[in-house]
């Protein structure tokens, strides 16, 4: 059962968010198996991705007491241009990089990182929200799956030996 908390929302990230969005998401990956030491060097680069992605982070302000940030989760959201060659078309949007704090999961942020992208895209005049995940990222493919994307087989690539992605699609 997700428990929403309506004290969580999400902005677009500033520089000054970029050190954790860099620590988290190099982190999660790193510590759940989802990336070698070449892909982490590119989830650590959050500045490279913001010039080619607009980057959302959701905010939690009680996680802030104790801590430097108030940032429990991010996700990079492509409008315009590629930033993972899964985009075919320009009526199509992207977003890569979604992370969540394990320390939040399970109360909707990624849901809410995930909306808020969908609405971003249809407000941007695009018709169809395409991702690209690793297979073993099982509970995000639920979240995908329960939100409406389906899987896009024929679309599946490989941005580097040994790593295979599964591309999913949502119509908006």
């Amino acid at each position: 059962m997700v428990q929403h908390t309506s004290a969580i929302r999400v902005d677009r990230a500033v520089p000054a968010d970029f050190g954790r969005i860099a620590e988290l998401t190099a982190g999660v990956y790193r510590d759940e198996g989802f990336a070698g030491d070449e892909y982490l060097a590119q989830l650590a680069d959050v500045a490279g991705r913001a010039d080619r992605a607009e980057l959302l982070v959701a905010r939690d302000p009680a996680a802030a007491a104790g801590q430097t940030s108030d940032v429990v989760g991010s996700v990079a959201l492509v409008l315009e241009g590629e930033f993972g060659e899964v985009l075919t078309s320009p009526a199509e949007a992207g977003f890569r990089m979604l992370v969540v704090d394990a320390a939040v999961r399970g109360r909707g942020v990624g849901e809410l990182l995930v909306r808020t992208c969908l609405d971003r895209a249809r407000a941007a005049g695009k018709r169809r929200m395409v991702l690209s995940t690793e297979p073993r990222m099982v509970a995000a493919h639920r979240l995908y799956e329960r939100l409406g994307f389906t899987r896009l087989p024929e679309r599946d690539w490989s941005p580097m030996e040994g790593v295979h992605l599964r591309v999913y699609a949502l119509d908006l």
